[in-house]
């Protein structure tokens, strides 16, 4: 049976990204994204924000650029807040269907240039994982950080 676990922190745009330890010494364990949300620390504040954030499965650094193409993206949210109408969008898009079992990284932009921080809540179901799969899901992992 899986169980779920979570994290939750906040982070300033365009700084170094958030590291989730999820490694273990004999890779046994995967983990799989269920929920990933987002909302500012002052919600209908006084501040317009346009949040884009993104779970890579290394870390690539901050951009506000979203793109599908790049198999290092696990999931995608984001969250627009404006001074006019206090209205908040909040849009997640999570590629549920792959599975980590090494450290993930979080990363926050701003696309309107604002430096309020950002909450983040992210629930990862955790997954026994075979020999096999440890061994096929590591070395995918070794490719992906060496390229």
């Amino acid at each position: 049976m899986s169980k779920k676990i979570s994290f939750r922190d906040k982070i300033i745009p365009e700084t170094d990204a958030h590291k989730i330890k999820l490694s273990t010494i004999n890779g046994k364990t995967g983990y799989k994204i269920n929920k990933f949300q987002i909302i500012p620390t002052v919600p209908g504040g006084n501040a317009a924000v346009e949040y884009v954030m993104q779970i890579y499965n290394k870390n690539t650094g901050t951009s506000n650029e979203v793109d599908f193409s790049n198999g290092n993206l696990l999931a995608v949210a984001y969250y627009e807040d404006n001074v006019s109408s206090h209205e908040g969008l909040n849009q997640t898009i999570v590629f549920d269907n792959e599975i980590v079992n090494q450290d993930i990284f979080i990363t926050c932009s701003d696309a309107s240039g604002g430096t309020v921080p950002c909450n983040y809540f992210l629930e990862l179901e955790t997954i026994a994982l075979t020999d096999l799969q440890a061994t096929q899901l590591t070395l995918k992992n070794i490719r992906t950080i060496t390229s």
